[in-house]
């Protein structure tokens, strides 16, 4: 694989490991820590994508430490290869928000079951927002960038928030699941 090919979750693991060597379990808490509601990396993907990187030469593994845990380090050649990526331009955006796609197939869904899942995923985005805004209280974080990543994050959940509580079928006694706006 080339700088060029790298995918996008190796290059997010390649720059995580720029503030120095971090086991498997490091990079998952580093990301669930910080970009989790926004990239979405599971154990597997990472301890996968770890190999891969380490194939290509693009990080190293240290020696075991405590419980045979494997510290992986960015190479020169890696830290080239996460240079390049970074400077391409990003994919498009997709949005894969499976509670919209419920909302969308809503009139296939009891009003009852419909109205569990739009409050669970309130309560849901309300923590969320909670936990931004605790973090942006601490003063965290000071880098410009990652404040900007918070701020949308801020702003996202404060929009999510809005659209669901305009959704008639969050009220009691709203409107029917599959009924019609009149316009």
């Amino acid at each position: 694989m080339s700088s060029d090919e790298l995918n996008a979750t190796a290059a997010s693991l390649l720059g995580f490991l720029h503030d120095g060597p971090k086991t498997g379990w490091d990079l998952v808490e580093a990301i669930e820590g910080s970009v989790g509601y926004f990239w979405n990396v599971t154990r597997s993907q990472v301890y996968r994508e770890l190999k891969t990187l380490a194939a290509e030469g693009y990080v190293t593994e240290k020696r075991a430490g405590a419980r045979d845990k494997v510290p992986y380090a960015i190479t020169t050649a890696g830290k080239q290869a996460f240079s390049v990526w970074i400077a391409g331009e990003p994919a498009p955006d997709i949005m894969r928000l499976p509670l919209v796609l419920t909302v969308f197939f809503g009139r296939n869904v009891p009003p009852d079951l419909l109205r569990r899942h739009l409050e669970k995923a309130r309560v849901e985005h309300a923590r969320r927002l909670d936990e931004y805004r605790r973090i942006e209280a601490e003063g965290l974080p000071e880098d410009e960038f990652q404040l900007s990543t918070l701020e949308l994050g801020i702003a996202y959940e404060e929009a999510f928030l809005g659209w669901l509580s305009k959704l008639p079928w969050m009220k009691e006694g709203g409107r029917k699941a599959g009924a019609r706006r009149g316009r």
